[in-house]
């Protein structure tokens, strides 16, 4: 049995969050709904406080200060309902379209905030909620990228939220994961499965599971309520589609194939060590505009250089 079939399969209350913003909460859903069918579970499901443009056309994400019908439950890390919004503006997180589908509150994540203190306050909420497990997703794999992969996009939020878990996992039982390989049209599959290579190098891979009908059942649902189409890609991996698509109204292009309907499940300490450079970059940063600052000390522009750079309100 492997490490992740282990901490999936015993956890009573495991804490699942996608890590990249938007959609990827559908992605941490195959993993919370997987633990609830097979294992009994209770599981908690949640994401970061960072819409796409097309859904929040504010650049960047937005702090607890900003967000309304939510409730802080330590710092950085609030309780989401059906009615969480941005304030002012009215726009609905993803988390808050889970909630009302699941009919049970959801978990956001201030990522302005630094990793350390995001670590800490996870560890206090999973304490208090008696939280077992903590599972970090990111769809598509970017979350292990070097930096210089030609298709990468939005490498900020994932390596502020990598970095957060691999601090958790010093106390915590924490898994990161990858779900949909390939499937958000930035690195490819082959890169994404070269980077993985790298953390199983170090000891670091832990396990791997695939889609099922009774998970998908519910993802379905998800897509409809949530929008996303990276997570998306994945059920129509899972429906056997191969060859190429594009998303993102054509700038993106994706590999469908058996793989994207797939999690494969890392320790995130040794992806720091290994393939993830951009969450080691970012460890010790004091919050997202120090974290901005070291990526682009690395060379990189970051999805919040790209939602600045492209705000005409």
């Amino acid at each position: 049995m492997s490490d992740a079939e282990l901490l999936l399969s015993t956890a009573r209350r495991p804490l699942v969050l996608g890590i990249g913003g938007g959609g990827d909460v559908v992605g941490a859903l195959a993993t919370a709904e997987a633990c609830r069918v097979y294992h009994d579970a209770a599981p908690l499901v949640g994401g970061v406080t960072w819409e796409r443009r097309v859904i929040d056309p504010e650049p960047g994400p937005r702090s607890t200060g900003e967000i309304e019908d939510a409730r802080e439950l330590a710092p950085g890390v609030l309780a989401a309902g059906a009615g969480t919004r941005v304030r002012g503006s009215g726009v609905r997180f993803a988390e808050a379209r889970v909630a009302e589908l699941l009919d049970e509150q959801t978990i956001l994540l201030d990522v302005t905030r630094p990793p350390a203190e995001l670590a800490d306050s996870l560890r206090t909420v999973g304490d208090e909620l008696g939280c077992d497990l903590f599972v970090f997703v990111d769809v598509g794999g970017d979350a292990l990228a070097h930096g210089d992969e030609d298709g990468l996009a939005s490498p900020l939020c994932d390596a502020i939220v990598l970095a957060a878990a691999a601090r958790l996992g010093r106390e915590r039982p924490v898994l990161g994961g990858i779900f949909g390989i390939g499937c958000d049209g930035e690195l490819t599959p082959d890169e994404v499965l070269e980077r993985i290579a790298e953390v199983a190098a170090a000891n670091g891979l832990a396990g791997v599971r695939g889609l099922t009908p009774a998970v998908v059942e519910l993802l379905d649902r998800a897509v409809e309520a949530v929008p996303t189409e990276a997570s998306a890609q994945a059920l129509r991996c899972f429906r056997g589609e191969r060859g190429t698509s594009s998303i993102r109204a054509g700038r993106r292009t994706v590999e469908l194939s058996p793989m994207g309907a797939a999690t494969i499940y890392f320790d995130p300490a040794a992806a720091l060590a290994s393939a993830a450079r951009l969450a080691k970059a970012v460890i010790d940063s004091g919050g997202i505009e120090d974290a901005n600052k070291r990526l682009h000390a690395l060379g990189l522009r970051t999805e919040l250089d790209y939602e600045r750079e492209h705000d005409d309100r």
